[in-house]
């Protein structure tokens, strides 16, 4: 319960400083209303505000963009609560992996970079098989992305992943294409920690990730 107050404090205090840039919304992002050749599906974190996320997906769609040259890209936010119910992050994940399949399904040779920030992390975390079950704002898996699919996605960014701060991380299919930052003192992702304005730090990560995403595509 302490870490799950942490954790909405750390993002009412982010949002309160954000609030006159944007606002919250789960439907802000709509699906590529025609086939990119890489679309960046990003999960945004517990009430952060922003299009794909102030802290995380906004940076980061913007340094991809500048990185990945001839090659188009388009945007999807993750349509869920981003809330502290126990079913927000079920239903992101389920979107998640909805819009993925159906994206992959109308636009074969597209391909994706899945990014998550906080309770993003864990929706990421479950859609491609890694339970965030026991993890503040995690859940049980609802949906994972089929083997079909699985070849598409060339890039996983978290940030912040709450399943590190109860010893998981990514292993497995995904782990050669996962980069997994949680900064030092982080208290969502470290266990222990005590720094709760790293959890609002992860813009400062932005390039390191688009790098990375990069040059995986």
């Amino acid at each position: 319960m302490r870490i799950r107050l942490c954790l909405a404090a750390l993002s009412l205090a982010g949002g309160a400083g954000l609030a006159t840039l944007s606002a919250p919304s789960a439907t802000a992002a709509a699906p590529a209303a025609a086939c990119s050749d890489v679309e960046v599906v990003s999960a945004r974190g517990t009430f952060e505000p922003g299009t794909l996320g102030f802290i995380v997906g906004d940076p980061v769609y913007s340094a991809l963009k500048k990185k990945v040259t001839g090659k188009s890209l388009s945007s999807y936010a993750v349509d869920y609560p981003a809330n502290l119910s126990l079913t927000s992050a079920a239903q992101g994940n389920r979107d998640l992996v909805n819009h993925v399949q159906s994206q992959a399904a109308a636009c074969p040779n597209q391909r994706f970079v899945l990014v998550g920030y906080s309770q993003g992390a864990n929706v990421v975390d479950n859609s491609i098989g890694i339970s965030s079950a026991g993890a503040v704002v995690g859940s049980p898996i609802v949906a994972t992305l089929p083997a079909a699919v699985e070849p598409k996605v060339a890039a996983v960014l978290l940030f912040g992943n709450p399943i590190r701060a109860i010893g998981k991380s990514v292993t497995g299919t995904y782990q050669s294409r996962t980069l997994d930052i949680c900064a030092k003192g982080d208290p969502v992702c470290e266990s222990g920690g005590g720094n709760t304005g790293a959890h609002l730090s992860y813009r400062d990560n932005a390039d390191e990730a688009a790098t990375f995403a990069a040059g995986r595509l």
